[in-house]
């Protein structure tokens, strides 16, 4: 009877077009027999140096050059020799399908194998620290046969791409959706750049609210708040009532509230907390596992509040990193994150010391790394003056923006109530104003910041709304 093994190696000597489509995703370790290792070894490297398929006579050749003990050389002669015995003709697609589930196979039973070794203390160089991704690395080998874009070949397949609807994740904010062409995409990192107690957790809390209610399942990771406070918040918003008249509700009004409140809502939420400056992408993708495993959960949107105070994979803390090499790497990880995952990530940012005091935050107000930005798909500042905040209001600028052109609609101005956790769409008289530059925002935010500039020893300079 014909082994797999057998029938791979054959056809990898003997099969052009098979050897191209599948000599990149085999491994010699997925061979058990040491002489199928090295019969293995002298098919890869021939075809390697010289982009062609070994005859019996090259193989035999190669093999003699080695040094390898007598037995095992009689078993690689006798090997190639079966390998280039007369078979008949298998269907291509076929073959390919049974080597992907060979290698599927091996590489978990390979993983297996070492994971037992690491937990019994006899790795070298790994701990258990390593077995998830050892794991995880072996679910998914996979026969990817795309390796790249072929600009003239493929062009019917990039038309259809032109003119398929993207899918998004919209707001419920109506500029918000303008300035995201309907909202935001999957593999995409998106950050809300504030001061501090201007609006960043309120503004994702929100938005989690929001896709909730669309049927959305969302998973919102905090480094800051108690995983209570958030859903509190997420409360407050999607009942409608202040956090201060919540916390007077008895039990049976707040389970009754909350019951009209969710019960038309299909979606899912899981708050997860983490203490701060202790959990990086790592930790994150290891919940993920465990929420579908343990869950069945897989999330549409992840919230992460908020990235300055998670860690880096990369870097240990403590190590002599500057803090734009540190938060810019953060960075990646999360847009890697997120491009692995398949979905969108959403987090914030503190402005620095310059910016929250700044009327015209732009990029260059980024707290501790300008990599940050560099890295986002869509990012965002709000701003707050006392008389935005008497007219209930702040104020939002496009700083960075992948899915649209960020000079339109560069500015506008959303509603805002603190103690419901809420932003809603203000009159479209207000925003008309700022969209033609001469405007009652433009003129409060700097007359409020000129007023407290000339209170001060400080120059105000020019200020370019």
């Amino acid at each position: 009877m014909t082994r797999i093994e057998t029938l791979i190696l054959s056809n990898l000597a003997t099969n052009e077009k098979f050897t191209r489509k599948t000599l990149p995703f085999v491994k010699k370790e997925y061979f058990q027999e040491r002489s199928e290792q090295i019969v293995f070894d002298l098919i890869e490297n021939y075809f390697v140096n010289y982009n062609d398929m070994p005859t019996q006579e090259a193989l035999n050749i190669s093999l003699d050059d080695k040094t390898y003990p007598q037995p095992e050389i009689d078993a690689c002669i006798k090997l190639i020799d079966e390998l280039y015995q007369p078979t008949e003709d298998n269907n291509l697609e076929w073959l390919t399908d049974q080597c992907e589930v060979f290698c599927k196979d091996r590489s978990i039973y390979n993983a297996i194998l070492e994971s037992i070794q690491i937990i019994d203390g006899k790795s070298k160089d790994k701990d258990n620290n390593a077995l998830p991704k050892l794991l995880s690395d072996a679910l998914a080998v996979s026969f990817d046969m795309a390796i790249g874009h072929d600009y003239l070949n493929d062009a019917e397949q990039r038309y259809a791409f032109y003119h398929q609807k993207e899918t998004k994740i919209p707001f419920d904010l109506e500029y918000m959706n303008r300035v995201t062409n309907g909202g935001i995409s999957a593999k995409t990192l998106n950050v809300v750049m504030a001061g501090t107690g201007v609006g960043k957790s309120l503004f994702m809390c929100h938005h989690a609210a929001n896709c909730l209610s669309q049927g959305k399942s969302v998973l919102y990771i905090t480094c800051e708040m108690a995983e209570e406070r958030i859903a509190e918040r997420i409360d407050a918003n999607i009942m409608d009532i202040s956090m201060d008249d919540m916390k007077v509700l008895t039990k049976q009004v707040y389970a009754k509230k909350l019951f009209d409140a969710t019960k038309n809502i299909k979606g899912k939420l899981i708050i997860k907390e983490y203490p701060t400056a202790t959990a990086n992408s790592n930790h994150f993708r290891h919940l993920l596992e465990e929420l579908k495993i343990k869950k069945n959960f897989k999330p549409d949107i992840i919230f992460i509040d908020y990235l300055n105070i998670c860690t880096s994979s990369r870097f240990k803390q403590g190590t002599t990193i500057n803090s734009y090499t540190m938060v810019k790497s953060i960075a990646e990880e999360l847009r890697g994150l997120a491009v692995e995952q398949n979905v969108p990530v959403f987090t914030a940012t503190q402005t620095n010391r310059q910016g929250f005091s700044n009327s015209d935050v732009g990029l260059e107000d980024t707290s501790e790394s300008f990599g940050l930005p560099a890295t986002a798909d869509f990012m965002f500042a709000i701003i707050t003056t006392d008389e935005l905040d008497e007219q209930k209001q702040v104020l939002v600028k496009q700083l960075k923006n992948r899915y649209n052109d960020h000079m339109m609609n560069r500015k506008f101005v959303l509603g805002i109530d603190r103690s419901k956790m809420k932003l809603y769409d203000i009159d479209e008289s207000e925003q008309c104003n700022i969209l033609n530059g001469d405007n009652k925002v433009d003129q409060i935010v700097n007359e409020t910041f000129e007023d407290k500039f000339k209170k001060s020893s400080v120059s105000v300079g020019n200020w370019n709304m």
